[in-house]
């Protein structure tokens, strides 16, 4: 696979840094890395962006993700390894990027989970890294971006 173009971040290099300071500031909202690691993942894998999967789950295993998690967070309904508060910040990881696919797109039991495990500045990391992680889907699905390129 080839890439369309280069990351329109990279092509506008005064939008990269922006970004990036999103995703850094998404680290001081007191969410565990590797919790934010499976959002990542778990967005990335929704919206088909293989260059994001690629580089999650290599982020994720950084982080101390360990390979069952790795393996199963596809299916993490069905899987054993996941606390609740990681099942909680999926739900609203999977609510916040399937938007278009509900009449309801965060339905308040997905919310209220959510709230039960995280505070107010947690719910805001999570809720940017979601945002954050779209944006960067969407930029790199667009453009065709393989998995395994570097910008």
């Amino acid at each position: 696979m080839e890439a369309r173009m280069k990351n329109p971040a990279v092509v506008i290099p005064e939008a990269m840094q922006p970004l990036l300071d999103v995703v850094k500031a998404t680290r001081t909202g007191g969410v565990a890395e590797e919790t934010l690691e499976l959002v990542h993942l778990r967005a990335s894998q929704i919206n088909g962006c293989s260059f994001c999967v690629d580089g999650g789950a290599r982020s994720a295993r950084k982080a101390g993700v360990d390979d069952d998690k790795l393996f199963t967070v596809a299916a993490w309904r069905e899987a054993p390894y996941f606390s609740d508060e990681e099942r909680a910040a999926l739900a609203l990881t999977e609510a916040a990027t399937r938007l278009a696919d509900s009449s309801d797109p965060v339905p308040d039991a997905v919310w209220d989970a959510a709230a039960d495990h995280f505070d107010e500045k947690q719910l805001a990391a999570l809720v940017l890294t979601i945002g954050i992680t779209n944006l960067f889907n969407r930029l790199n699905a667009t453009t065709r971006q393989p998995a395994g390129a570097g910008w």
